[in-house]
C-alpha cells in the first residue's frame, strides 16, 4: 500500500510517499526557515502565503522521486492539526481536492502523534508497549501507546514548549532563528556547568513539563551579568553579553532543558516499564539530549533518522497507513482544519 502523506501545520511544506507503513519511497521538503529568520520566529501569514505558492510542486516532486503516478497511491494522509490554522488550512484544502479529483480515501492525522510514527522507518521498527517523548518547537508530549492506534497522554508542558523555549533564549542571546541548532552549536563552546538554572517543581507524580519559568531565570541571570533592568529580550541585551557569556549560558540552559526531558522519561519508564521508548520531534535531534536520555534509561533508543525528526510528510505518511489498514477513512467533505486538536 502506497500513501501520499501532507504536511503543512507550521512552516515546513512537506509530502512523501510512504509504502506500508514502513518506507519512505520519497521525503520533499520545502523549508520556510530563511524566510521567517528575518522576523526572529515564524510569520504565521508570511506561512501560509509560501504554503500556497508551493504545495502542489512539492506533492509533484514527491511521487516523481518515488517513481509514482496517481494510479500507485493507494490513499492520502493530512495533517489536520494542530497547528497554525493558515497553514493547515492549505495543506487541508489541498489534500481534499486531491483526494475528491483521484477518487483517494484521505486519513486525517494528528501531527503531535504522527511524529512517534517517523521511528516506524527505520530498520529495527520498535516494540509496543511503547512509550514515545514527542518534542519539538511547538509542543512537548509523553505518549503511551498499547498498539498503532492505541495511546493516550501521560504529560505535556503547561506553559512554552521545549522548542520554543529554545527559540525564545536563542533571541536573548542574540543567535539565530532556529533556536535549537544556534543553541546547540554555541554550548559546544561553552561551560554547561557555568550558570545553575532552576527546575520545575510539578510534583513527584507529575508527568508534565515547564519551560516558562526557566526562560524567565536565564533572562535574569543574563541582567544580572550585565546589568540592566530589561522586562523582556531586546537587541540591548545581546549587544552587552561577551562571546563566553553566550556560550555558557547556551550550554547551561540546553543541559537543564535536557535533564527535564530525560528525567521525566525516565521517571515514566520506571512507573509503565514499556518494551520500547523513542524520541520524536525536532528536539530529537539535540545531541546533547540523546546523550542524557542513553545515560539515564537502561534500554536501547530507538531515534528516526535526522530527516525525519522535524516536520515531514513521511511520518504523516506512516500514520496515515495504520488509519487505512484500521479502516478510518474520512469524508473529504467533512474533513476540517483544527489547530487546537487534541490527542
Amino acid at each position: 500500500m502506497k500513501l501520499l502523506g501532507l504536511e503543512t501545520s507550521c512552516d515546513e511544506t512537506a509530502a512523501a510517499v510512504v509504502e506500508d507503513g514502513r518506507r519512505a519511497l520519497s521525503n520533499v521538503i520545502a523549508s520556510q526557515i530563511d524566510i521567517h529568520k528575518e522576523y526572529g520566529g515564524v510569520v504565521p501569514e508570511v506561512a501560509a502565503r509560501s504554503h500556497i505558492e508551493v504545495v502542489l510542486p512539492v506533492v509533484h516532486e514527491a511521487l516523481a522521486r518515488a517513481g509514482a503516478t496517481w494510479d500507485d497511491i493507494d490513499g492520502i494522509a493530512v495533517t489536520a492539526g494542530p497547528g497554525l490554522i493558515g497553514s493547515l488550512l492549505i495543506g487541508t484544502l489541498t489534500a481534499r481536492s486531491l483526494a475528491l479529483v483521484h477518487h483517494k480515501p484521505l486519513y486525517a492525522v494528528n501531527h503531535v502523534v504522527a511524529h512517534t510514527y517517523a521511528n516506524m522507518l527505520i530498520t529495527e521498527r520498535p516494540e509496543f508497549p511503547l512509550l514515545s517523548l514527542s518534542v519539538s518547537g511547538g509542543h512537548s508530549h509523553m505518549l503511551w501507546f498499547d498498539g498503532p492506534l492505541e495511546y493516550r497522554l501521560l504529560g505535556r508542558t503547561r506553559d512554552d514548549a521545549a522548542g520554543e523555549a529554545f527559540d525564545k533564549v536563542a533571541k536573548m542571546l542574540g543567535l539565530p532563528y532556529p533556536g535549537g541548532p544556534s543553541v546547540g552549536q554555541a554550548a559546544l563552546h561553552g561551560n554547561e556547568q557555568a550558570y545553575q538554572l532552576p527546575k520545575p517543581q510539578l510534583g513527584s507524580d507529575s508527568l508534565d513539563f515547564s519551560f516558562s519559568g526557566l526562560k524567565t531565570a536565564v533572562l535574569r541571570t543574563l541582567q544580572a551579568e550585565v546589568g540592566g533592568d530589561f522586562r523582556t529580550p531586546s537587541a540591548e541585551l545581546p549587544a552587552r553579553l561577551t562571546p563566553q557569556h553566550v556560550n555558557d549560558m547556551a550550554a547551561s540552559f540546553q543541559r537543564t532543558v535536557c535533564e527535564i526531558l530525560a528525567g521525566r522519561l525516565h521517571q515514566a519508564y520506571q512507573r509503565y516499564q514499556p518494551k520500547s521508548v523513542v524520541i520524536a520531534g525536532g528536539v530529537a535531534a539535540n545531541a546533547r539530549l540523546r546523550q542524557e536520555v542513553s545515560r539515564r534509561l537502561p534500554v536501547p533508543m530507538h531515534y528516526a533518522p535526522m530527516e525525519y525528526c522535524t516536520d515531514n510528510g513521511a511520518m504523516i505518511g506512516a500514520m496515515g497507513y495504520e488509519l487505512a489498514a484500521a479502516g478510518r477513512a474520512i469524508d473529504p467533505l467533512t474533513l476540517k482544519a483544527d489547530p487546537s486538536l487534541a490527542i
